[in-house]
Formats: structure tokens, C-alpha cells, sequence
């Protein structure tokens, strides 16, 4: 099958419609089509015990959401995890960023650019409040006590920009505020 193209002079979240349903991640970021595998186990374990520990302690009016893309403009990013706010079209192509609280990443090394640089920038000039970033492989800038995964928490600042608020990692109980009050270890995150 020949790859779709653009309907303009750039890929948009309606373009994504076209793509096959191949297995890999189709995502538009900043007019571009962005190409990614399946997610290895361990992403996808860490994304399933978040969920599950985020929908302990959810308030009702929010969900717990993961894979779905963010419709930001013509863009649609899909994080690994998010939390939203009101109701939401079950059957729609993907959730108004107005709605979204709390978008995560788990950094993959197909998706560590992405992940690191180009996502936060997007979320953040979106407006979305908070951005949280799990490291579950060996980077650049870890410290020497930390165990992996290690979470990256941001906020959104007054100049529009993410501030980090915690940096945790294995072994560590951390408390986070936004969008709600959680509580988590991220070493309780990886299988045993």
C-alpha cells in the first residue's frame, strides 16, 4: 500500500484518518507526520499500572485516558497517558486540548526527542497545566543514587512555559498536586 499524502502543504490531524491501521503510532506535530513502533513491553507496563493507580484516586468529573491523541490545531500529538476534564465524544477523533490536565511520556528510544524537546514545547504552548515524564532506560544527566524509572514533573509557569516541581526515582514516595493529589513510587510502576 502506497503511504497516504497530505491533503495540503502540510500533514494535519484529519490527514491522520488516511493512515493504515499497521500497528505503528501516527502522530502530527508541528505539520509533520510522525512515524513510531509499537511501544515495547515495559512502556506498556509502566502506562497500564499508571492508569491503574490514577484511577484509584481520580475525581469523578476527570478520566484517566491512554493513547489517545490531543487535538491542538491542525496537530494531534498522542501521549502515552492523560487526564481530561468533562465529557468527552466517545467516538471522536481525539480530546480538545482544552480538556486535557495532565498529559504523560514515557521515553522510548525511538521517542526520546519527541518525548523530551518537541512535546513539551507543544503542550505547553497549548496550555495544557501539567506534563509528567517517566525515564525508564539509562540517560544522559542521571544521577549517580538514581534507580530507574525516574519521573520529571512540570507545571505550567506565568510565562507559559513547563517549571519542573519533583524529580523522583525508583524507591522514592513523591506527592503530586497537579491536577490532583497522588502519591506514588515510581519503582512500584515496573514489574517484579
Amino acid at each position: 500500500m502506497a503511504m497516504p499524502l497530505p491533503r495540503s502543504d502540510h500533514w494535519t490531524a484529519a490527514d491522520l484518518d488516511q493512515m493504515p491501521d499497521d500497528g505503528l503510532r501516527y502522530e502530527v506535530l508541528n505539520g509533520q507526520l510522525v512515524v513510531n513502533a509499537a511501544p515495547k513491553p515495559m512502556h506498556q507496563w509502566l502506562i497500564k499500572r499508571l492508569t491503574q493507580a490514577l484511577d484509584a484516586v481520580v475525581p469523578d468529573d476527570r478520566k484517566v485516558l491512554d493513547g489517545v491523541g490531543v487535538l491542538i490545531g491542525d496537530d494531534e500529538p498522542i501521549p502515552d497517558l492523560m487526564v481530561v476534564a468533562g465529557s468527552i465524544d466517545w467516538y471522536g477523533r481525539g480530546v480538545p486540548v482544552s480538556q486535557v490536565e495532565l498529559a504523560v511520556e514515557v521515553v522510548s528510544k525511538s521517542t526520546t526527542l519527541q518525548d523530551r524537546m518537541v512535546k513539551p514545547v507543544l503542550y505547553a504552548r497549548a496550555g495544557i497545566p501539567t506534563y509528567w515524564r517517566f525515564e525508564i532506560n539509562a540517560f544522559k544527566g542521571r544521577l549517580a543514587d538514581e534507580q530507574l524509572p525516574v519521573l520529571f514533573a512540570y507545571a505550567l509557569g506565568p510565562d507559559g512555559e513547563y517549571e519542573q516541581t519533583h524529580r523522583a526515582s525508583a524507591g522514592n514516595l513523591v506527592t503530586l498536586r497537579s491536577p490532583f493529589e497522588f502519591t506514588l513510587d515510581p519503582g512500584e510502576l515496573l514489574p517484579h
